[in-house]
């Protein structure tokens, strides 16, 4: 086996490398369509050893962004606003400072959040931890939070892992090598190029965080459509509602194999936890609850590091804006692609320019109700495969 049969594992520098017809045909649905994701159709276990030892620890971390804006957490009484406020990490230059798109449409916002996949035992995001080394970490979760100026929507776009773009400096490489060649900036600097979306704030958290964000809320329950066999992890998933904690949460979205159409499905089942996740969170339940809301806003706040531009003020005003939105409100897309083929021994994801550019188009010029109109974008997440 070789380095680049890892997913995401950086690929050797090849500046200028041009753009092949993609091996394989599209799945279908890969606008965000929701298709069954769990099957019980036999497939090769992967291969032991190295690759096992090597598979990322692929987070939703985008879940708790999600959960925090749906739960309308701005109703709370914000006594202990300093408390959260001084939780949170930040990261320095984490935004480009010069060569970038213009300015995005009045009142709109963007963040880029990403799930770092890092081998570390101690968590790498929240305050006083280290948010990134160079070649330690990649991002196995990408997402564009989008967010209207009336704030009565989000659209959530999720890129696969493997997409092949070019990295400034680096050529055409996966997305998710640029994190690990130059952290934060790196990887902005890659989004804005492929999409020419301005991004305005960073936002990152680990597998800690995320397994505390899901402990913290008492777990959270998914209806697993089919029974399927995860043999990576050798878990085994039976059909019907169940309660995840933190750890098993962790394993569910985390799995590929035996997943039709692998990192696809998996895409599909981090944006319908989310979902799950952020429904969770706005029940009553919590909201009414103080030791409870308390206990989920701490782990939040100790969970996440953000851009050094975020103040305490920030997010809470970004909180009061959104205090209305409900988890249907937020629309979870897929950026367009034409399915996977090969680069140097690697199996890589090629992205639709076209139907790609329509999207980012949508975004920059805030028209995502038009787009979703005319290509679609799930909503309606509460079953998981």
């Amino acid at each position: 086996m070789t380095p680049g049969d890892h997913p995401g594992a950086p690929a050797p520098r090849r500046p200028g490398a041009a753009p092949e017809a993609p091996a394989a045909p599209a799945p279908s649905g890969g606008l965000g369509g929701l298709g069954t994701l769990g099957a019980d159709a036999p497939a090769d276990a992967p291969p032991e050893g190295r690759r096992r030892r090597r598979w990322p620890r692929v987070l939703i971390a985008l879940g708790v962004f999600v959960a925090l804006i749906t739960a309308g957490l701005a109703g709370l009484a914000w006594q202990r606003q300093s408390s959260y406020n001084g939780n949170v990490g930040r990261v320095p230059d984490a935004l480009p400072e010069s060569n970038r798109p213009e300015a995005n449409a009045s009142g709109t916002e963007n963040w880029l959040l990403v799930g770092s996949d890092s081998r570390a035992g101690n968590g790498t995001t929240g305050d006083g931890n280290e948010v990134w080394k160079p070649g330690r970490q990649r991002t196995d979760t990408i997402m564009l939070l989008h967010l209207p100026a009336d704030r009565r929507k989000a659209y959530m776009i999720s890129f696969p892992r493997d997409s092949w773009v070019e990295i400034p400096g680096y050529g055409n490489q996966k997305i998710n090598a640029a994190f690990s060649f130059g952290g934060p900036k790196l990887l902005v600097q890659t989004v804005e190029n492929l999409t020419g979306v301005r991004v305005d704030h960073y936002g990152a958290i680990d597998f800690n965080g995320f397994k505390s964000m899901t402990d913290a809320l008492g777990g959270v329950t998914v209806n697993i459509k089919q029974s399927v066999y995860d043999p990576a992890r050798r878990q085994h998933w039976n059909a019907g509602r169940q309660k995840l904690d933190g750890e098993k949460a962790l394993l569910f979205v985390r799995q590929r194999y035996n997943l039709p159409n692998g990192d696809f499905d998996r895409i599909k089942r981090q944006q319908q936890f989310m979902s799950a996740l952020a429904r969770q969170a706005a029940d009553k339940g919590t909201l009414s609850n103080p030791l409870k809301l308390d206990r989920f806003l701490s782990a939040f706040t100790k969970s996440i590091s953000v851009d050094d531009g975020v103040s305490g003020g920030d997010l809470r005003s970004l909180a009061l804006s959104l205090r209305r939105l409900r988890p249907a409100d937020v629309s979870f897309i897929t950026a367009p692609h034409k399915g996977t083929g090969m680069r140097a021994k690697q199996s890589v994801v090629f992205l639709d320019q076209a139907r790609s550019q329509a999207l980012f188009d949508a975004v920059k010029q805030a028209e995502m109700p038009a787009y979703v109109q005319r290509y679609g974008g799930g909503t309606n997440l509460g079953t998981v495969s």
